[in-house]
């Protein structure tokens, strides 16, 4: 049975990879039978790269990717540097889910309202500093959104995944034996700080290899966040690409699949030149690790402090600007206020709101209960598919996948958009489920499941009454990963819904490319709390579920299949 569900599994989250690059590689090449392109041709490259400004276009797409993935890094090592073992360790683990469950796009749409031309920040500085806000300095201010340097949107990303590597980085250094390498460092001569740089950033940033490639295909292929405050003329190649698909003319389709095939190169050179620089850092030039005691004191805790504070900022800021209906730079407050734009946007927001959920939902159920059948057979057969093919949709760019899918999609039943869209939101999110309950499942001890078969359980009943309890927790936290991955899904959502499918990241990005601020805010605001809020129940369910463990253990909850009397014969 196991064997069966693991060959869904495949089936399901694995093999649809080969159509999707399959597809966009044949139509890039010219091969689009459909629309009456039957002859293999090099016109898509062609078109790609006549296009005016695509080598600039690349430029800002390479720069920006490996500048907020390696800074991301930076900020992310700073902060546990400064942190690791104190008590503000502590305060940063009850933050992580908050911030983790901050979409990218309502972080983006929080981030432009703060630092545009004529954003909380530039009225912060008039009002509070006498700042004169005239022509020149406001264009000063532009320089984080949707400037032609990609500044912003390098800052806003290494920003966003500083939650994602932190939360990566508890399981790698909690295998590193961090007080062991402390005593023996201190026993050298060598500093806290010293020991850091020397001793444990070298392992630490190998073994976040996986992770650090995740945030590089993300930060290279995004496209909601970099319509909302990346570069516009030109645009990021992603965008790029995007825009292609989306033109009317079918004739340019090739054009667009060839766009694809570009970025895939690209992420595919990009990954390659991410394993040579971690060789080059840990192994190839590592004199620095042992030639003198430097050790430079970053301010990891400020800098956290800064992140937490900007992230806290945008809810009340988006919620000040969904009620603002006078409000002119500037000033610091509106001079008038109304909820009209509330009572007209609510009626459609419901339905989105219900239609996102159940997306999410579903997908999520279907994502976990994948993740947990790929773990459980992980451990119970040795041949399996190797953890970086399933992790494939996450190190891949979406639109070099996303076009072969839509068009396999086509050919099965081209009218099934709700059953696409799912099926896509479950494609995306099982790898980062899997990767969430990739530590627990390793640390979980099998020697428990084995006493409880030696007393007679069954497997299914020792993993119900056993590991269940114990995994309990993990297994609640993937759940809401995956109802986050979901809700922040916006090209597939388009594409293989056809456009027929609305959901609240789709109508957010929309939104925010001209329409009014205010009911930009109101759709970035529910975006931001949806995931929250299951990641609030999580938290929930996981503490109420060992605070019953402890009295189950402590005697004062009985345990019924402890207080059952022995059967005799």
């Amino acid at each position: 049975m196991l064997r069966a569900l693991y060959i869904v599994i495949i089936a399901i989250c694995i093999l649809p990879t080969l159509p999707g690059l399959v597809g966009v590689l044949v139509s890039a090449f010219g091969y689009v039978p459909p629309i009456g392109l039957n002859q293999f041709s090099l016109d898509g490259f062609a078109q790609v790269f006549d296009w005016q400004g695509i080598w600039q276009s690349i430029g800002l797409t390479v720069w920006s990717a490996i500048a907020s993935s390696y800074l991301a890094c930076l900020l992310t090592f700073a902060i546990l540097k400064a942190s690791w073992g104190t008590r503000f360790w502590r305060k940063i683990e009850l933050s992580l889910s908050p911030l983790l469950a901050m979409p990218h796009v309502a972080f983006a749409i929080g981030f432009a309202f703060l630092f545009a031309p004529t954003g909380m920040g530039v009225r912060a500085l008039h009002s509070l500093f006498g700042f004169e806000a005239s022509a020149s300095n406001v264009d000063a201010m532009a320089l984080l959104v949707k400037d032609p340097y990609a500044l912003g949107l390098i800052v806003m990303l290494a920003l966003k995944e500083v939650p994602f590597l932190l939360l990566m980085s508890i399981s790698i250094l909690a295998q590193l034996n961090i007080e062991h390498t402390e005593k023996v460092s201190a026993s050298l001569g060598y500093s806290k700080s010293q020991m850091w740089w020397k001793c444990i950033l070298p392992q630490w940033f190998r073994k976040l290899r996986f992770p650090m490639l995740a945030v590089i295909a993300y930060s290279l292929s995004v496209v909601d966040v970099a319509l909302i405050i990346g570069p516009t003329n030109p645009p990021t190649l992603a965008v790029l690409v995007w825009q292609w698909f989306s033109d009317p003319d079918l004739q340019l389709l090739p054009r667009a699949a060839a766009g694809a095939v570009v970025l895939f190169v690209i992420a595919s050179l990009l990954i390659g030149f991410a394993r040579g620089f971690e060789w080059t850092l840990t192994k190839g030039l590592r004199r620095w690790q042992y030639s003198g005691r430097f050790g430079v004191a970053l301010p990891g805790k400020s800098i956290f402090a800064g992140l937490l504070s900007l992230a806290i900022v945008m809810l009340p800021l988006l919620a000040l600007w969904s009620i603002a209906q006078r409000w002119r730079f500037p000033d610091l407050l509106p001079s008038r206020y109304s909820e009209r734009f509330w009572q007209f946007e609510w009626q459609g927001l419901i339905s989105t709101i219900n239609q996102s959920v159940s997306i999410a939902l579903i997908s999520a159920m279907i994502a976990l209960f994948l993740a947990v059948l790929a773990h459980e057979y992980r451990i119970r057969y040795r041949l399996q598919v190797p953890g970086y093919i399933i992790a494939i949709p996450m190190l891949l760019p979406q639109l070099s996948l996303l076009f072969g899918l839509q068009v396999a999609t086509l050919y099965i039943s081209s009218d099934a958009y709700y059953l696409w869209v799912n099926w896509a939101h479950v494609f995306f999110a099982f790898p980062f489920v899997y990767l969430s309950l990739d530590g627990p499942w390793r640390s979980f001890n099998p020697t428990l499941t084995r006493v409880a078969l030696s007393l007679g359980k069954t497997p299914l009943q020792a993993w119900y009454s056993v590991k269940l309890p114990i995994l309990l927790p993990a297994i609640v936290f993937a759940w809401a990963v995956g109802i986050s991955v979901s809700l922040a899904q916006y090209l597939p959502t388009l594409m293989l819904g056809g456009g027929r499918i609305s959901t609240i990241t789709t109508e957010a990005v929309a939104l925010s490319s001209g329409f009014d601020r205010r009911v930009t805010a109101i759709y970035a605001i529910w975006q931001a709390i949806l995931p929250l809020l299951f990641f609030s129940f999580a938290i929930i369910i996981s503490r109420l579920q060992v605070r019953y463990r402890r009295l189950s253990i402590k005697g004062l909850i009985p345990n019924e299949s402890l207080s059952r009397k022995p059967r005799h014969p």
